[in-house]
């Protein structure tokens, strides 16, 4: 995740792998940054090649352990890392507090960490029909162990990203771990597609004809009351962030924006655009960040994927999206 909306590294045979489709769904879920308020949401219906296991980016130092070729979060441990979740459950509908520990390939816990967009480890918590999302920057304790409060709002399965960078790795990895939340269980489908997300009098409408095994550009535009937001401001150092995940498996991709504020060439906005492939046909969620007027909200999108030989699939609907940090739900 070092250079905006450039593709956060994935696995390298399974390069810049989500985040593209042919239909397009979504809602908008205002939330904040680390420095301002923020408002309360749920959202519970809630170019740089990338490179192998995920997460930052990079190559292989000398004595790494290499990463494997599967798409990131989909793995407990990878490139001699290892996720260790603390607190494996949760209850539904209570602020409660999740802890887990990122160890080396000595089970010793790591301490030490690159930081990435201002954050030394980026956490998204998903629920598994994808209606739930939290995008979290948990505090580390000086033993290694991370921790953050949250709030999911419905029972059921749950997946936990660590997407991070070790000190002594040139690559980033994005590990995985299941996370069970207790309650009531209502089962949910997957919102339905649509080129359109709105939230707080936001509209986000998704443009770009997504293929599998082909490179595609999405442009993401953004107006508020039908007027185009132009001065959108940079959050973790960028105009945007999006975060992909692929319905089944969960398959993970945070990928950011072509260029980055500053740059000379980088307008703050309506349009953010970036370049991505999707590794197969199927079903992905999207979550956009973006931030104006001092909060962060999240547009979802629903995306489907068809074969490279089909024809675009046309949207059909919308749904909605959320985003929480450091104990506060965006």
């Amino acid at each position: 995740m070092n250079v905006l909306w450039k593709l956060g590294a994935f696995a390298a045979a399974s390069a810049a792998v989500f985040g593209t489709a042919y239909g397009v769904g979504g809602a908008v879920a205002p939330m904040a940054d680390d420095t301002a308020a923020h408002p309360a949401h749920s959202a519970h219906s809630e170019s740089a090649a990338p490179e192998r296991g995920g997460g930052h980016g990079g190559h292989a130092g000398h004595g790494e352990a290499e990463a494997s070729a599967v798409p990131g979060g989909l793995q407990v441990a990878d490139g001699g890392y290892s996720l260790d979740l603390r607190s494996p459950r949760l209850a539904a509908g209570r602020k409660g507090d999740l802890r887990f520990v990122v160890r080396d390939a000595k089970g010793r816990p790591v301490t030490a960490y690159e930081r990435a967009h201002g954050k030394e480890l980026h956490l998204i918590v998903a629920s598994r029909d994808l209606n739930t999302y939290r995008h979290l920057h948990p505090r580390r304790a000086a033993d290694g162990t991370w921790s953050t409060p949250v709030d999911l709002p419905a029972a059921g399965g749950y997946r936990v990203f660590a997407d991070f960078q070790p000190a002594n790795r040139s690559k980033g990895l994005t590990l995985g771990a299941d996370l069970a939340v207790s309650g009531a269980y209502r089962p949910a489908e997957v919102p339905e597609a649509s080129s359109i997300a709105t939230v707080d009098g936001y509209t986000v409408r998704l443009k770009g004809d997504l293929r599998a095994g082909a490179e595609s550009r999405l442009t993401l535009t953004v107006d508020r009351g039908g007027r185009e937001v132009t001065d959108l401001q940079p959050y973790l150092g960028a105009y945007g962030h999006l975060v992909a995940l692929r319905s089944g498996d969960l398959a993970y991709l945070h990928v950011h924006p072509d260029g980055e504020p500053g740059d000379g060439a980088t307008k703050s906005g309506p349009d953010v655009s970036f370049s991505t492939t999707a590794p197969s046909a199927g079903t992905y969620r999207l979550f956009f960040d973006f931030k104006h007027g001092d909060t962060v909200r999240t547009a979802a999108f629903t995306v489907r994927v068809g074969t490279p030989a089909e024809s675009r699939t046309a949207p059909s609907g919308d749904s909605t999206g959320g985003h929480e940090d450091d104990g506060h739900r965006h």
